[in-house]
């Protein structure tokens, strides 16, 4: 009779099972069994939310680091509080409320919450407080983004681990510059969990107050009203009428003392923007940046984009967007993503902060992309070269051709995403 005790003392599985390496070659084999197991679970999508939880408290230590070893840099926080201090000492004219960088520019929302911030904050004296209240803010939108990243059960978790590490720029945006683009985005993340779950109404209510905060998140409207329309006519007017009214009710104090002041102020699509802090067009002669026939040249571009996103990718999904389930997620996430990254694109300029806009959607829409030759490697390098881009500062006419050269890259591909019923996680 053959003693098979031998042959197998040294098989992974039977030293997995023992509670002790006995000898070199034992603790050897451990460790491949155990980095096998860690391989697979990193490429394991189903395992996605598992791993963001420990990284949801690395990235909240992280923060507390980021805040008492790095500091802080004043750009538009002590503009901000001037703003609202004017509001808080009884201004309603929008055409009167100024701070260190000029007139307020953003909707009542901004108002609202910035009011608030002034008085938790000693009228935006403790810099410290405020900075844990957006490190909280930062933790929350991960946590928003990794729901969202879970529950379509096809981004591997070392998606997750990538977008922590390659977030240097994110980090400073909320931590060490206080941007309202951060509050902005956490309620467009908060609406787009709501969404998913078919909590339209709710849902809407939290988009139009991002909205009111800062108005880059009309960006994700023409996706959002492709998803309202395939729920049925009611639910697309009552979805309408609940952004509406709540911007009106939002703006009624403004808009009684000085009506046209607040709509050209908080809702100007005309404003100029700088040459020096632009990251997208600095190839660009300042001269062509700024003359009025590109930028109608963009927005021509832009909607022309939108239609064919709405016949190419968006109309093969719209059954699936009534769907609860990762399919209907899927769908839901790309129509958003893909209509607010279009718009990126587009943009007349992009400056530093304005790369929350989109940083937490790249993952999605690059793992969704049907790359077929070296797909890993090749997402990655798109996003190293937007990562790249995003932190030359000042921007140069490299920086800014990468950035352009990668987003035109992943608009190419986009409009060949299949629906996602038919797509499959592949690694490579």
């Amino acid at each position: 009779m053959v003693n098979h005790t031998s042959s197998q003392s040294h098989h992974p599985a039977a030293v997995s099972r023992r509670k002790k390496p006995k000898s070199l070659q034992d603790l050897v084999a451990l460790v491949r069994v155990w980095l096998r197991k860690l391989w697979q679970f990193l490429w394991s999508p189903p395992k996605c939310w598992m791993f963001a939880r420990p990284l949801l408290l690395f990235e909240a230590l992280l923060c507390i680091f980021i805040i008492h070893r790095i500091s802080y840099t004043e750009i538009d926080w002590e503009a901000y509080m001037s703003e609202v201090e004017g509001y808080l000492n009884g201004t309603t004219d929008y055409s009167r409320l100024e701070g260190g960088t000029g007139p307020l520019v953003y909707p009542a929302g901004f108002v609202y919450v910035y009011s608030l911030l002034y008085k938790i904050t000693d009228k935006g004296k403790d810099i410290r407080l405020a900075q844990y209240i957006f490190a909280a803010l930062y933790v929350g939108t991960l946590a928003l983004i990794f729901r969202l990243y879970a529950r379509t059960v096809r981004i591997p978790p070392y998606v997750l681990i990538l977008m922590c590490l390659l977030s240097y720029r994110i980090h400073s945006i909320f931590v060490l510059r206080l941007f309202n683009d951060c509050i902005a985005m956490f309620l467009l993340y908060a609406a787009v969990n709501l969404f998913i779950d078919n909590w339209w109404m709710v849902g809407c209510l939290l988009f139009s107050a991002a909205v009111s905060v800062k108005m880059n998140i009309l960006l994700f409207a023409p996706g959002l009203l492709f998803l309202l329309c395939q729920q049925g006519l009611i639910t697309t007017f009552c979805g309408l009428a609940v952004c509406g009214l709540l911007q009106l009710f939002l703006a009624v104090p403004f808009l009684r003392t000085n009506p046209w002041a607040y709509i050209e102020r908080s809702f100007d699509l005309r404003r100029q923007f700088f040459y020096k802090w632009t990251v997208n067009w600095r190839f660009l002669e300042e001269e062509l940046f700024l003359d009025r026939t590109f930028h109608v040249a963009l927005l021509a571009a832009h909607l022309a984009l939108l239609a064919l996103l709405a016949w190419k990718l968006w109309r093969p999904m719209r059954r699936d967007v009534t769907r609860k389930d990762p399919v209907g997620v899927s769908a839901k996430m790309l129509i958003l993503f893909s209509s607010n990254f279009v718009g990126v694109v587009c943009s007349r300029s992009l400056h530093y902060q304005f790369y929350v806009w989109y940083f937490h959607t790249l993952h999605f829409l690059l793992w969704s992309l049907p790359i077929t030759h070296s797909a890993t490697p090749a997402r990655i390098l798109l996003l190293g070269l937007i990562e790249m881009a995003w932190n030359t500062y000042p921007s140069t006419v490299l920086s800014s051709l990468a950035l352009l050269g990668s987003h035109l890259t992943i608009l190419l591909y986009i409009f060949q995403i299949p629906r996602p019923t038919t797509v499959r996680f592949k690694a490579g």
